[in-house]
């Protein structure tokens, strides 16, 4: 068994290791990035977004381009979303009452595919996103340019939304199909019963 003596050492080390992370000047250096980026990336583009009444946003939601950002009155934005309007022309617009799930992504922007460019010198193919009222986007749902995503419409966790959903629509998958309506749906077990075969299909595609 160690004795006290054997343990002081220990214990000192650890507190020479706490003060030398203390007065690094490069952990300063990095938590002043990460204030920066909070600033860029959230402060300032929360004062540039349309944002309607009673929203309900976490605090490490990106946004890019956010005079190009509308979100209808009490919506709720969770954790780690990305909402990415174009560098121009590409918005992004969300209906009242729309529910995103933690890390949601949605841009209006995608890179072009011409022969012999490097892909960061391509230009961008902008289209404008349009998720509807009373939409509800599982966790990490991404939702590519030129989508729109219909009223009422249930889009199951993980899924890929390349074409446009109707309204009414429950879809899941990668890409996205049209798995039933909302109208079929009588209870939550249900519901879970109709999105649980595209939502394992997808995991098993993407892990």
């Amino acid at each position: 068994m160690a004795s006290v003596q054997d343990k002081q050492p220990a214990s000192g080390n650890r507190a020479l290791s706490f003060g030398a992370s203390i007065i690094d000047p490069r952990a300063w250096a990095h938590l002043l990035r990460m204030v920066h980026y909070y600033n860029y990336s959230h402060v300032r583009p929360r004062r540039l977004a349309d944002i309607g009444p009673g929203v309900r946003m976490a605090p490490n939601v990106s946004m890019t381009n956010a005079e190009r950002i509308k979100i209808g009155a009490y919506s709720h934005i969770g954790a780690r979303c990305s909402l990415w309007a174009g560098n121009s022309v590409g918005r992004v617009t969300l209906g009242h009452h729309a529910l995103l799930g933690p890390e949601v992504f949605i841009t209006a922007a995608n890179y072009g595919l011409e022969p012999g460019t490097p892909i960061m010198d391509q230009p961008m193919d902008e289209r404008d996103v349009v998720i509807g009222d009373d939409v509800w986007l599982g966790a990490r749902v991404m939702v590519v340019a030129g989508v729109e995503i219909g009223d009422g419409c249930i889009i199951g966790a993980s899924s890929v939304v390349t074409r446009s959903i109707p309204a009414g629509s429950i879809a899941a998958g990668n890409p996205a199909r049209i798995l039933g309506r909302k109208t079929d749906i009588m209870t939550r077990d249900s519901l879970h019963k109709m999105l649980r075969p595209a939502i394992e299909a997808t995991a098993v595609r993407v892990f």
